[in-house]
């Protein structure tokens, strides 16, 4: 049996690891936001295209508008829950509970920020590494005066965030990254959070909490990535670009050699420039291509010979690393850019 004073020691500890983390992440602000986050990376592209919105200024707008309204809706709501399940545990809302929420509203005004802000300045692509990397903040802040699971989760999605960009996921990945990161990891946050205190469980059952949120968060977006490679289109006639010029088909793969001019027409805008039907850019294949074509149009599905399709038409990175202009007597301006155009996450082999 322990001794009264280990008795009392221990019940010091408790109200010194109460003091410090004295904060309530309740479960349904991680559903709410979780599902809402989730919800909406994963319908994504789907909603507000360019093809519904072709104005650039137009979209950034419509999604400035539904980003907003979205998450001041799931604040609000949040916010009455919050208090109604307070008022329930008859508690206050402490001071550093005040705090907390101010850092996680700013965060995500950033993130409104930086992806109202991508239609402008381009970096679409890290739209969803920065939602993990500002929502891993938002959990880990949370996490630092709740239990530690909640912080350390926060720690993985910034991980994840990082990771993301390290590894250079396509775009599809990304967007089934984040949809489990936030529609399912953080629902199963909430189900895992066990006592209020962090002493009160021991670091190997956090552990075996964070493998477990691990493979509930990366085996979904495996396996959808997995099955989405594995729909390969169905087989169609091969013909070089001469054939398909001379007799074209309502469904065929058209194969474009190396060294092929592939002329990009830009439409030139700004308050420098006016647009010019001679702005046109001239891009050299590099190697070989196949593009599946119906009906007189490519479908976006286009393959490296022998390689695995591609299912999405247009570039993973379009880069512009540099830029400089000159002035020289008897040839005029020139403006002189570096272009680097990945069409595939990661090269070829």
């Amino acid at each position: 049996m322990p001794s009264i004073a280990s008795q009392q020691l221990d019940s010091i500890h408790a109200m010194l690891g109460a003091g410090q983390r004295s904060l309530r992440l309740e479960s349904h602000s991680l559903i709410l936001w979780g599902t809402s986050f989730g919800g909406l990376a994963l319908v994504s592209n789907h909603l507000l295209t360019a093809d519904q919105i072709p104005d650039p200024a137009t979209r950034a707008i419509a999604w400035l508008g539904l980003m907003s309204l979205l998450l001041g809706a799931v604040s609000l709501l949040d916010w009455q829950l919050t208090r109604r399940a307070k008022l329930a545990r008859d508690e206050l809302w402490s001071f550093i509970h005040r705090q907390v929420l101010k850092v996680w509203w700013l965060l995500l005004s950033a993130g409104v920020l930086g992806t109202f802000a991508t239609f402008y300045f381009g970096g679409a692509y890290l739209i969803f590494p920065l939602w993990l990397v500002l929502v891993g903040l938002g959990l880990y802040v949370h996490g630092l005066f709740s239990e530690q699971t909640v912080e350390w989760v926060g720690g993985l999605l910034i991980a994840l965030g990082f990771c993301s960009v390290l590894f250079r996921l396509d775009a599809q990945s990304l967007q089934y990254l984040a949809a489990a990161a936030f529609g399912l990891g953080m629902p199963l946050l909430a189900l895992l959070q066990g006592q209020r205190h962090a002493t009160s469980t021991p670091f190997w059952l956090r552990g075996a909490k964070l493998l477990l949120w691990l493979g509930v968060v990366l085996v979904p977006p495996l396996l959808a990535q997995r099955l989405a490679d594995a729909q390969q289109p169905a087989a169609a006639p091969l013909q070089t670009l001469q054939e398909y010029a001379r007799n074209p088909l309502t469904r065929q793969t058209v194969l474009l050699p190396a060294g092929l001019s592939i002329p990009v027409h830009v439409e030139v805008s700004g308050d420098a420039f006016s647009p010019s039907a001679s702005s046109v850019l001239p891009l050299v294949l590099k190697r070989p291509v196949e593009v599946l074509v119906e009906h007189g149009r490519p479908t976006g599905q286009w393959r490296y010979p022998a390689g695995p399709w591609q299912h999405e038409g247009y570039p993973t990175a379009l880069l512009i690393p540099w830029m400089r202009a000159t002035l020289q007597p008897g040839i005029g301006p020139q403006l002189q850019v570096g272009l680097v155009v990945n069409m595939t996450a990661r090269a070829p082999s």
